[in-house]
């Protein structure tokens, strides 16, 4: 590798360059933050700030998956129900067939992983449209979970369960923050410091370009998908193991949060440009705002007219962005 290369790598993960890049968006969870402390005695609170963090640490999982997918141009709709259908099939195994712990978890993992494995195979391989493929994906398993559970909740009786779920870091911080905290080192290190990382940013960059330069270019789209649906997956589990009970309704609208987070945080939809560091901050403008409305009285179905204008606001910034790139 030449000194450039080197060069260009560590400025892609270095964290002042990820503060420059994305300072707008920054500005801009600020002024929201400084908004609703004026607005509001019980945002600026501890409680508060850690039922923050908690409400977005789901998202937040399911967002940096996002970020790969659409760092290659692609999308991924079938996250929420990967969420539903493994926090389901995990908490039945225990409930109704008395598995171990462990292993009922590692089937809902796999499960979320076998799901990456299919799109990333049908839309690479078979050549099928990203959206069509998602998005029949998402209607697979929202209903085998539907099914599984015929509507209703499973309640699971463990008690390791619920501190995995909602055990707390020195008394203090939700595990479940941990968990995506750590989720997102591992990704950041993936994207900014392996070879995979620089394949991925080259192929969703010029995928032709990228096919005759020797990158094996439908391996790491399928890579991509496998990563979205696994993290997708842990999540899954993780939210059942929060709640103590799988729902089938469990990670409704998540596709949409985590979309949301990617393009706010900067992610360009048609690939090659993006930063983890801006996903994550756009996952927390999504979560302090559904907080933020929440504490003010604001109506739910609200914040969904809200997020709907900030996906359209981020992809037509993103369309400018890309004229004046041109």
């Amino acid at each position: 590798m030449s000194k450039i290369q080197k060069k260009e790598r560590f400025q892609n993960g270095n964290i002042w360059k990820t503060v420059k890049n994305n300072l707008g968006i920054i500005l801009s969870l600020l002024v929201l933050c400084v908004a609703l402390t004026f607005a509001t005695e019980y945002f600026l609170t501890t409680k508060n700030i850690l039922n923050v963090l908690l409400q977005i640490s789901t998202n937040g999982m399911i967002a940096f998956g996002m970020t790969y997918v659409i760092l290659l141009g692609g999308i991924d709709l079938s996250v929420g129900s990967v969420v539903a259908l493994s926090g389901t099939i995990s908490m039945a195994l225990m409930a109704r067939n008395n598995w171990p712990l462990v292993p009922a978890l590692l089937v809902g993992l796999g499960l979320g992983l076998a799901v990456g494995i299919i799109n990333g195979i049908l839309v690479t391989k078979v050549g099928m449209p990203a959206f069509i493929v998602t998005l029949a994906m998402m209607n697979i398993t929202r209903g085998l979970a539907l099914v599984m559970t015929s509507g209703k909740p499973i309640y699971v009786q463990d008690e390791r369960l619920l501190i995995i779920g909602n055990g707390k870091f020195m008394g203090v911080i939700p595990l479940q923050v941990i968990y995506m905290l750590i989720m997102f080192l591992i990704l950041f290190c993936i994207l900014n410091y392996t070879r995979y990382g620089k394949h991925l940013y080259a192929t969703g960059g010029n995928i032709e370009a990228a096919r005759f330069s020797g990158i094996d270019v439908d391996l790491v789209r399928i890579i991509a998908y496998v990563i979205s649906g696994l993290v997708s997956g842990i999540a899954g589990v993780m939210t059942a193991a929060r709640l103590y009970s799988a729902l089938p309704t469990m990670g409704e609208g998540a596709e949409m949060d985590a979309i949301a987070s990617v393009v706010l945080g900067g992610t360009m939809m048609t690939g090659g440009s993006g930063t983890l560091g801006g996903t994550l901050i756009g996952a927390l403008i999504i979560g302090v705002m559904n907080n933020g409305l929440n504490l003010l009285g604001v109506n739910s179905y609200w914040q969904d007219v809200a997020k709907g204008f900030i996906i359209i606001f981020a992809i037509v910034v993103d369309i400018v962005k890309n004229k004046k790139k041109k």
